[in-house]
């Protein structure tokens, strides 16, 4: 089975029906689940979602996705590795000078051997991933 990588900008789109993107992001969802292909995401990103999302409908929607991943063993704590080869990437600026958390996703990725990114955020393509909007 294929896992697909949540990130921030893809769960925001398809939390937030005023998003541009909102409309692409839930039909790329829909897609995901009918291959029943499993989530992995990482706790920087849902701490990302949690900061976008404290004042905001869709807040119960992150405490939910929390705490499904963590029941289902899909939520990645970061390792010390991990957080070190991120910051040597970003002081490189590689990824099209991609943020730190968009890093440490890539290198789980990576470690992971996930391909495929729920988003579609540029950085992603930039350092070889799939975005799937």
């Amino acid at each position: 089975m294929n896992s697909v990588f949540l990130d921030t900008v893809g769960l925001l789109a398809l939390w937030d029906v005023a998003d541009q993107w909102h409309t692409a992001a839930e039909g790329a969802y829909t897609e995901i689940v009918s291959k029943r292909e499993a989530f992995v995401t990482t706790t920087f990103v849902l701490l990302e979602c949690g900061n976008a999302a404290a004042r905001r409908p869709y807040r119960d929607e992150v405490c939910s996705l929390r705490q499904i991943m963590e029941q289902r063993n899909e939520l990645v704590v970061p390792t010390e590795r991990d957080w070190k080869e991120a910051w040597e990437d970003y002081e490189k600026g590689m990824a099209s000078q991609a943020g730190i958390v968009d890093h440490v996703s890539f290198v789980v990725m990576r470690r992971l051997g996930i391909r495929e990114a729920f988003t579609n955020d540029r950085h992603f393509q930039a350092a070889g991933f799939t975005t799937l909007f």
